[in-house]
């Protein structure tokens, strides 16, 4: 936590730490807001339960509402990041008259899924790799990754970031995109670049390993294999948009905008989601790492998103 004012709740993704955060929290402390990045259920210092319906977007957002109180705040703004965008925005979907503001890195607001979302990936991927389908593999997943965190998290991190895309799509074969068998594994196939790239460090991977060597990857996989729980429990959801003023960041190399086949650009496909969205910005030369390959323009369009929003009352 650093800062003092109206109270900014950062949420992170898959597979990071609050780490992911680094570059903002001062950022936002100086601009006059309480900025906390914690650690999402399941990872680094936070608790970690081993049922997967633990770790549903419900109770996933009930832990920022959580934090909320222990600081004393009613109203903040939830931000988030991969699957912490998730939990941001269900946050202000479920409590509304708690989130005054809201916004996301990589993925938006998304209306329900018109089957079980695990489902929905089954008969997109049913020939070939994805690998949130590989992640229900209880065990074997983690027994993967858990081998060599080192090398698993450097090759994670170095796959879907402009550098891996690219090299990706020029060799068109293995890493994240289901360019494998379906009964690959996560790590077969990835490059193991021989260099990290200018947004990344030694220093920082060490630190991260060290909170995967502390959680393990079960409450991590286990937010993936929660998926058809949240469809069921969230079902009054399913056609609500995002009300609150609302920002919307991505990649133009991300992944996850080409998860399922478009007919209009994935910008244009996340607006109708949203009743009052601020900004919606693609930054170029950009994966997934949105917040750590592009701090500099992801903090200018945060502060410039922060500006818009009446803080009177919080």
């Amino acid at each position: 936590m650093q800062g003092g004012g109206p109270l900014i709740i950062l949420c992170h993704g898959w597979p990071e730490s609050w780490y992911s955060w680094r570059h903002q929290l001062p950022v936002l402390a100086q601009a006059g807001f309480t900025a906390v990045a914690y650690d999402v259920r399941g990872y680094g210092e936070s608790d970690k339960p081993h049922q997967i319906e633990a770790y549903t977007l419900k109770e996933l957002a009930a832990d920022v509402i959580g934090i909320a109180d222990a600081l004393c705040f009613e109203r903040f703004i939830t931000i988030g990041h991969d699957w912490g965008g998730p939990i941001a925005l269900t946050t202000a979907l479920l409590y509304p008259e708690r989130v005054y503001a809201t916004g996301s890195l990589s993925v938006p607001h998304l209306t329900r899924a018109p089957l079980p979302t695990l489902d929905l990936w089954r008969a997109i991927y049913k020939d070939r790799f994805f690998y949130q389908l590989y992640f229900l593999n209880e065990g074997t997943a983690e027994a993967e990754f858990e081998a060599d965190l080192e090398t698993s998290l450097f090759l994670v991190y170095t796959a879907i970031d402009a550098r891996g895309m690219k090299h990706q799509q020029h060799n068109k074969q293995g890493g994240f995109l289901g360019l494998k068998a379906a009964d690959a594994k996560l790590l077969d196939g990835m490059t193991h670049f021989d260099t990290f790239p200018d947004w990344f460090s030694q220093t920082d991977l060490d630190y991260l390993v060290s909170q995967f060597q502390r959680s393990g990857k079960r409450g991590p996989y286990n937010r993936y294999r929660a998926q058809n729980l949240d469809w069921e429990q969230l079902a009054h959801l399913s056609d609500t948009k995002i009300s609150q003023p609302a920002f919307f960041i991505t990649g133009e190399l991300d992944p996850v905008s080409h998860f399922v086949p478009l007919s209009t650009s994935f910008l244009e496909h996340v607006k109708k989601n949203y009743e009052n969205l601020l900004i919606a910005k693609e930054l170029p030369n950009v994966g997934h790492w949105t917040a750590e390959e592009a701090p500099d323009e992801v903090n200018r369009i945060l502060i410039d998103f922060l500006s818009r929003i009446d803080h009177s009352l919080h």
